[in-house]
């Protein structure tokens, strides 16, 4: 067989640095906590910062900046930090830190041509544009805020209960499998393993203007933690833009084409990674963030891909498994794993058709990995979320399927109805903290990831009683095991719940085959779920390798760049303005390490913007997820409440662990902390008596005085018997309130879009205008009684109202609430989640309570029972909490609401 290098030409147009085998430790100079170079000034730093990576000014509108802060300053003889936008890019530019110089090297064709008519690609050369990993590598070990999120060695975690746990690279087999090889060598014996994380995907910037496409090529370490590396802190960088070769229509379908570029994208992988290859087998003293010198030693880690590129990259026929053996056709019976060893023999011992057709492999493609000690590139291919179930199982399976289905069963007009009604339901979701709405439905042409998470929230009860049982089951499984598999920590006990919810998908969905929609359920990207358990185990949680967080940074580092080039020759811009962003992300770095951005003074400031922040309006973010009904829901009254339960304790919740929500807070770790916003709503209600009249409640100032009784005398027998206080014994209720329009509730839920703390904050409305279309009322958990197990230690409630008032020297901060009860207590047998219905009186009144807001662990989303009527035209998200009977608790709305419910 021919090596893969053996057809092409690689030409080096600015030469690699050199290595030399021995390479002294690097020791930083002294810098003092003053010294800003090369900015003069803290001003010019956060200038220069702020005009370039902030809000990525253009040249000319950094012209008119500086003249304008010229001119302020002409009478008082002193000039601004920057003149012009040259001045800006050269100070940038000057600097060192993070400095990384971009490299080219041309690929040419060196096979056999044609005497005539030889086509185009074959004398053309292909630029790779690259920065020198080994170099990248460097930077990132050395970075300061790293230092405590960076794993020296491989780990096996165990909870109290002695059950294994997996979250980061290091905690998986792998990295432990590869450390042992290393203690093995007396030469290499004691380094720290550094794991090289690659990424590549194609990536469009404009539709527009003609399709541009650009390839980039992404780098980050093993020995980062996963919530580091998916923070945007940038743990993942750009490394290289990989040649696209092109040709026309008449040759694009031409063997030999496309059988170059493949060698194309391996020969340059190889090319880019030479520099990290003598450090593969002998170690490198390196400096590490935390300011220690350690032995280190490189290897190739997983590598981020979808499906197409894991095929390039496994060198196998499309359709095929790139992990293992099993046919096309029948992907999920259990097959031996793919390895280079088997690739050699089968190529040495069998002629390239019969590989192509019984094992899918292509016989000329030899991986880039086969250059590099310890790299089997079938072991390193990473798990993909984001390909394999939000986009490819979830949207381009399930939901066409359906689609499919419905007009298989009705006829296209009556399926067109059908939808029309599905869409309705999705838009009439109630508003939610982080909640993409969808106000049309799902009827949008373009797909992008976010809207295929958010739809997988809100999908499921909005198909109920449109289609069969077996449908809405196969969906119910498939969604549950996405949220097992995105845990960011995963235990050999979540593997019973992964592999009952896999085989329950397996078991419905094979009514879309006998239904007539789908003629096979042999598919790559579903055969991919069968691996999961393994790559888990191998890997740590999947989230720490998903082709979202490249796909993310294809927004910073080729999308953003792109727009804010000249669009002629762009690629040169856009190295530049890579380079320069790197710059400014490592001097930040650096001067906050040396304590230099502390104590800004614009304290006052930000806690006025912070106070701004809680009078707007928020904005929605990501999606919903929904269930099936009941017929018939019967009243019931509430369980009884203790209101001394304190929901920040950090302790587990009766079970269901409390791990998830929407805004990001980096910082200290807490569980669970709500506090109303700072700010007086306007034009709300002054007294106790007339925030009663404003939520139609009259019974409020009653409710406020029980609240302060069970509050000042929490030790009385009767509240833990529920028995009825006369109100009389209660005490006096206040006259003056401040009433407020939301509560902030941060909790730790890692799992979820969080800060690196694994923080995460929502807002919980009560406001009678919210963005001046219709009155808001969020709905929220209550721990009510931590004597019972998992969701029933709480209770749901509709938020009426946030207020706070003094008494006696004390502040007081209470929610006006009206109580939800469950209607059963089993999970509803169809979409697996639970059901409640607002709760009334015996007059017909609503059963409202004044509750203290510490009693409050999050928001709760609720999704209509649609039973089997149609959704009126009329109907917006707005009306969804007041227009049914009853409402399933939508744990898929987020990670931290599928652990608690």
């Amino acid at each position: 067989m021919l090596s893969t290098r053996s057809k092409v030409q690689l030409e080096w147009r600015v030469p690699p640095a050199r290595y030399p085998t021995q390479t002294p430790p690097d020791t930083p100079a002294h810098q003092q906590p003053d010294d800003w170079s090369p900015f003069e000034s803290r001003l010019a730093f956060e200038t220069a910062d702020f005009v370039f990576r902030d809000v990525q000014m253009s040249a000319r509108h950094i012209n008119i900046l500086c003249r304008l802060w010229a001119l302020s300053l002409v009478k008082h003889h002193d000039n601004p930090p920057f003149l012009s936008h040259k001045q800006v890019y050269d100070t940038i530019d000057a600097s060192t830190l993070g400095e990384v110089p971009w490299q080219t090297f041309s690929v040419t064709y060196n096979g056999p041509k044609p005497v005539r008519n030889a086509p185009p690609w074959m004398s053309a050369g292909y630029d790779v544009w690259f920065r020198d990993p080994h170099q990248v590598v460097k930077n990132i070990l050395a970075r300061p805020d790293f230092k405590d999120e960076i794993d020296f060695s491989p780990y096996r975690d165990y909870d109290k209960d002695g059950v294994r746990q997996y979250e980061n690279l290091f905690s998986g087999d792998w990295a432990w499998e590869q450390a042992t090889k290393i203690s093995e060598d007396p030469e290499t014996h004691g380094s720290t393993f550094v794991p090289v994380i690659l990424g590549s995907d194609k990536t469009t910037v404009s539709v527009a203007t003609g399709l541009t496409e650009y390839y980039p090529l992404y780098l980050s370490i093993g020995n980062v933690h996963n919530n580091t590396r998916r923070a945007r802190r940038n743990a993942v960088v750009l490394i290289g833009f990989l040649a696209i070769p092109k040709t026309t229509k008449a040759f694009s379908a031409d063997p030999n084409f496309r059988k170059f570029r493949r060698q194309l994208f391996h020969a340059s992988l190889a090319a880019i990674l030479q520099s990290l290859k003598p450090y593969m087998t002998k170690p490198e003293v390196v400096r590490f963030g935390d300011g220690y010198h350690r032995r280190v030693l490189y290897g190739l880690g997983p590598y981020i891909a979808d499906y197409p590129e894991q095929v390039l990259l496994a060198g196998i026929v499309q359709g095929w498994c790139s992990r293992c053996l099993a046919f096309p056709d029948d992907l999920d019976t259990e097959c031996m794993q793919r390895s280079r060893h088997h690739n050699e023999t089968l190529v040495q011992e069998l002629p390239p058709g019969v590989l192509w057709d019984e094992y899918g492999l292509i016989a000329d493609v030899v991986p880039f990995t086969n250059d590099f000690p310890r790299a089997d590139i079938h072991d390193l291919i990473a798990p993909d979320i984001l390909h394999q179930l939000i986009k490819g199982t979830f949207k381009d399976h399930l939901v066409d399927w359906i689609e499919q289905y419905l007009e298989k069963t009705h006829g296209k007009s009556r399926a067109a109805q059908i939808l029309d009604d599905i869409d309705r339901r999705i838009s009439v979701a109630a508003p939610f903290a982080g909640l993409r709405r969808f106000p049309q439905g799902r009827g949008f042409k373009q797909w992008t990831g976010d809207d295929s998470k958010a739809l997988m929230k809100v999908y499921l009860p909005a198909i109920e009683n449109h289609v069969p049982p077996d449908m809405v089951r196969a969906f119910r499984a498939f969604l549950e095991f996405c949220y097992y598999v995105r845990r960011n920590v995963i235990t050999e006990n979540d593997f019973k719940a992964m592999d009952d919810a896999l085989a329950r998908f397996h078991r419905y969905r094979k009514i879309f085959v006998t239904s007539g929609v789908s003629m096979t359920l042999s598919l790559p990207r579903q055969h991919s779920l069968v691996h999961y358990r393994y790559l888990i185990q191998r890997f740590g949680a999947p989230n720490g390798l998903c082709s979202s967080i490249t796909e993310s940074k294809h927004i910073a580092a080729v999308k953003e760049p792109w727009r804010r080039s000249s669009r002629f020759n762009a690629l040169g811009q856009m190295l530049t303005t890579n380079s320069r962003l790197d710059k400014l992300v490592a001097c930040r770095v650096d001067f906050d390490a040396r304590g230099m951005l502390s104590g800004d003074g614009f304290e006052e400031e930000l806690a006025i913007l912070d106070e701004l922040d809680e009078l707007l309006q928020d904005f929605p973010a990501e999606g919903l997820e929904a269930d099936s009904h009941p017929n018939n829901l019967r009243n019931r009254e509430p369980r009884s409440r203790s209101l001394e339960s304190d929901p920040t304790d950090e302790q587990e919740l009766n079970g269901s662990r409390r791990i998830k929500t929407v805004g990001r807070v980096d910082g200290r770790e807490l569980e669970a902390e709500v506090k109303l916003a700072k700010s007086r709503a306007r034009k709300r209600a002054r007294t106790l008596l007339d925030l009663a009249q404003e939520v139609s409640a009259p019974s409020i100032i009653e409710e406020t005085r029980r609240f302060l009784f069970s509050t000042l005398h929490g030790n009385d027998p009767r509240l833990k018997y529920n028995i009825h206080i006369p109100i009389e014994e209660c005490p006096r209720a206040p006259f003056k309130v401040t009433v407020v329009n939301s509560a902030v509730s941060t909790f730790r839920a890692p799992s979820d879009n969080c800060g690196t703390g694994g923080l995460k904050r929502e807002r919980i409305r009560a406001t009678p205008s919210w963005r001046n279309e219709a009155p808001r009322y969020d709905c929220a958990f209550l721990l009510t009684n931590e004597s019972l197990p998992g969701i029933f230690s709480m209770d749901v409630a509709r938020v009426l109202a946030f207020f706070k008032f003094s008494l006696q020297g004390k502040t007081y901060e209470c929610a006006v609430v009206h109580w939800y009860g469950y209607y059963s207590d089993e999970r509803d047998e169809l979409t697996g989640m639970y059901i409640v219905q607002p709760q009334y009186r015996k007059d017909g009144s609503r059963h409202i309570a004044v509750v203290d807001v510490d009693t409050m662990v999050r928001g709760c989303h609720l999704l209509p029972v649609f039973g089997k009527d149609t959704i009126p035209e009329g109907m917006t998200c707005h009306d969804s909490l007041d227009s049914f009977d009853g409402y399933y608790v939508n744990r898929f709305v987020d990670h931290h609401a599928f652990e608690l419910a």
